[in-house]
């Protein structure tokens, strides 16, 4: 078809492709937003659109080679155009800029973003003993790894050959810590566009363990799907249950759990307040309830609600249920030697901190005193990132026991990123909510 015999706008697919070229290169107008379809003296066709730029001028910008971009797709990309042209924009300069995006994106190396990670944690109040020691595991051991590497094409086999090579060297704590800062800091790419996915979000389950007993035996993350299936299964006391299930989703001293009494817990707040004699420093602790332990503590509360203790004992001799009636019952479903009720507290910091929670906000959970953050925390100042947190850590629990989809995966991971995202570490006494 010869141009002069076109008829209508906008051109019809027939006439895209049957339009043969001139002599020279031609241009045919496809609607009132100024895209035309350029044939070239070749036959190669392509689209560009006509555009006025902010200092008055006309100019062209294309659109891409015509059948490989649609007539449809094209049309869209003008009026794309001419939106800019209306904000005041210059497309030529928009393109750009995206082109540059795209580069960075692709080139961005992984120190860059290891830079990032770090600067973010000392604005939001790293203690200079964690600063330096971090700033040790980065120069000394990530940034030699893989820190010239461009951060999309690190590779799951790459951390865990440097996780492999520090644990080597029987550094099993440095490797952790390592671990949980690789994780960070691909969270924290994530969450700026940088990169897509985590290569090493499933270090975890690679880890090797330190050799020889440990005072707290406690379990990792892989280890948790079979050990909450058979909690479920146990054939202790039902307040046992209740007990051993508290110490877990509240990451608990089993000592404050078997002491804990009617008075100090509000189920309609969800809230236990551990008095000053209940507490190994001797301060008041305030623990956030998840829904899941306010639902087990109302059924408690009918069989054990007269009492003055949740978990009276059922014996004369003491007033409440012995602290190591937990840890019987976690060695009579077969966990003797591999877990404590202490040692949950390990199980909850270690899976908190792999997942990317606050450091601060899980120390605060635990009642630990902080070297470096005057002393002991204030617990109400960081009680709903708290809130937040351990509500996750339950949410995420009652998943593995029922078998997390990576759809889930997907999802717990975007509520730790809001929740960094909503909470940040303070001074104590201050407000947490961005």
């Amino acid at each position: 078809m010869k141009r002069k015999e076109i008829k209508r706008t906008p051109l019809a697919e027939t006439v895209l492709r049957s339009l043969e070229p001139d002599d020279k290169l031609y241009r045919v107008k496809d609607g009132p937003n100024q895209l035309h379809f350029t044939v070239a003296a070749n036959g190669a066709k392509r689209w560009e659109v006509r555009f006025k730029r902010p200092d008055g001028k006309w100019s062209w910008l294309g659109v891409g080679g015509y059948p490989a971009v649609s007539a449809k797709f094209a049309r869209k990309q003008a009026d794309l155009i001419q939106a800019q042209v209306s904000d005041g924009k210059d497309p030529r300069e928009v393109r750009r800029a995206e082109e540059a995006a795209k580069k960075a994106l692709i080139e961005h190396p992984f120190s860059e973003s290891c830079e990032y990670w770090y600067n973010k944690k000392l604005d939001d109040g790293y203690a200079k003993s964690t600063a330096k020691q971090m700033r040790g595991y980065l120069d000394n051991d990530i940034l030699p790894e893989l820190g010239n590497i461009p951060i999309k094409q690190i590779t799951p086999k790459q951390c865990a050959d440097l996780q492999h090579k520090i644990e080597l060297s029987q550094s099993f704590d440095k490797s952790k810590k390592v671990r949980q800062a690789l994780n960070q800091i691909f969270r924290y790419a994530i969450g700026r566009g940088i990169c897509e996915t985590n290569p090493a979000s499933e270090l975890r389950y690679i880890a090797k363990r330190r050799g020889g007993k440990t005072p707290f035996p406690h379990l990792l993350e892989p280890e948790l799907p079979d050990f909450l299936r058979a909690v479920e299964s146990s054939t202790s006391r039902t307040q046992t249950v209740i007990a051993m299930k508290m110490t877990l989703f509240t990451a608990s001293r089993p000592g404050m759990v078997v002491k804990a009494e009617w008075t100090h817990v509000n189920l309609d707040l969800a809230l236990w307040v551990v008095p000053e004699g209940n507490m190994k420093n001797r301060t008041q602790h305030i623990v956030p309830l998840p829904v899941q332990l306010v639902a087990l503590l109302k059924k408690l509360k009918e069989m054990t609600g007269r009492s003055r203790y949740l978990f009276p004992s059922i014996g004369p001799k003491n007033p409440t249920m012995p602290t190591d009636s937990i840890n019987k019952m976690l060695r009579g479903i077969g966990y003797k030697g591999r877990l404590t009720g202490h040692g949950s507290r390990h199980t909850a910091s270690t899976l908190l901190h792999e997942h990317g929670w606050q450091h601060y906000h899980i120390e605060a959970q635990l009642s630990h005193k902080m070297p470096g953050v005057a002393g002991v925390y204030n617990q109400a100042a960081y009680l709903e990132a708290r809130r937040v947190m351990m509500q996750w850590y339950a949410d995420y629990l009652d998943a593995l026991r029922k078998g997390l989809t990576e759809k889930q995966k997907k999802k717990f991971e975007q509520r730790v990123v809001e929740a960094m995202i909503r909470y940040r570490p303070v001074e104590p006494g201050q407000q947490v909510a961005a």
